[in-house]
């Protein structure tokens, strides 16, 4: 086995923290805000019917991505073993 050099380790740790913190940062978005209750236009829902929430396809390629990258190291490592 092959030994682990301490910067590729510190920065594979970097990156793993920077996308978990981006991942749960995304979880909570829509795509427009909740409309004021004293709106000038008469109504209280905004024009285009209400908010849009985008997680469920966010949550589709957030999955995807792993099931790429897992797919990625398991072939990655498996070309290094031969």
């Amino acid at each position: 086995m092959k030994p682990i050099n301490q910067n590729n380790f510190i920065m594979k740790n970097k990156i793993l923290l920077l996308g978990a913190i981006l991942t749960l940062g995304v979880l909570n978005v829509s795509a427009q805000p909740a409309p004021l209750p004293d709106c000038p236009t008469g109504s209280s829902t905004p024009i285009g019917g209400g908010t849009a929430p985008i997680d469920g396809g966010l949550t589709i390629l957030l999955v995807l991505s792993a099931f790429y990258g897992v797919k990625r190291t398991y072939m990655h490592r498996k070309v290094i073993s031969e």
